[in-house]
């Protein structure tokens, strides 16, 4: 395994700040009155995706380049005019300058996740023969956003419509792969996957609720890794909450945790 350092941390940032990029072009393709924006300051990805999604943040701050206060006033005033919130996913090896620059402008903690890592190299194992995972087109978007929506939407069903959009967009990224995965022909499972410079970010990986605990989750993951190695991808990447189920799939999985970020927000 590569040495958990700035440099890993610089891949696997500038991996996940170029799959949201890709996100907001794709919704600004398909919904141009959305708004969707993006650009670079001071080597971090700034994104606007919309006022509430999760898409719309910084990646990457101070970690490619030193963080100036001119700098941080630029890319306030980016979300500030689209009426958003000022949200930056920060890694620890942006350095304590950074959190002590953020503290001292009022920003303050708002989520804790782990990003994990694991290296591409064997033959990722066989999927069961009732099993089968699929790179989807054009023609199946529609049944794998549907598919991921019942599978994230089952304990929230007021969020099937957002969904819906969110994998609809997901679709239609340029250069990320969806999956959809099905037993005995019927579609079950549905994930995603973006690849940048050798970097596979694995992401939106859910299952609908009566095919649950049926191995659908590892096919998925053998699928993606087997097509990151196909695609001379050395690393795989993945972020999930402390703790949570996601992040136990991931280490079943060989996945490890690199570091834990903290995502801050702007105080109004």
């Amino acid at each position: 395994m590569p040495f958990i350092d700035l440099d890993l941390s610089k891949r696997l940032e500038r991996a996940e700040g170029n799959a949201c990029m890709q996100f907001a072009e794709a919704r600004r393709r398909i919904y141009p009155e959305s708004g969707a924006e993006w650009m670079e300051c001071a080597g971090a990805y700034v994104v606007f995706d919309g006022i509430e999604s999760p898409v719309t943040q910084t990646f990457g701050l101070g970690l490619f380049e030193s963080l100036a206060v001119e700098a941080l006033d630029e890319i306030e005033r980016f979300f500030r005019i689209r009426g958003a919130p000022v949200m930056h996913e920060v890694s620890p090896f942006a350095g304590v300058p950074v959190y002590d620059l953020l503290c001292s402008r009022c920003y303050r903690p708002r989520e804790i996740s782990n990003v994990l890592y694991r290296l591409i190299d064997d033959e990722p194992g066989a999927i069961p023969p009732h099993i089968s995972v699929r790179v989807v087109g054009s023609e199946d978007a529609e049944l794998w956003a549907r598919t991921n929506a019942r599978g994230w939407a089952s304990e929230r069903p007021d969020f099937e419509a957002f969904l819906l959009q969110m994998g609809a967009i997901i679709c239609a990224r340029k250069g990320s792969p969806s999956f959809l995965a099905a037993i005995d022909g019927q579609a079950a499972a549905a994930g995603s996957l973006a690849i940048h410079e050798g970097v596979a970010l694995f992401a939106g990986a859910a299952t609908v609720p009566e095919m649950r605990r049926r191995g659908l989750q590892t096919a998925l993951l053998r699928a993606r890794l087997a097509y990151a190695r196909e695609h001379a991808c050395d690393l795989a990447m993945m972020v999930a909450e402390p703790g949570s189920e996601s992040q136990r799939n991931a280490e079943r999985g060989g996945f490890r945790v690199a570091y834990t970020r903290i995502k801050w927000r702007l105080q109004s």
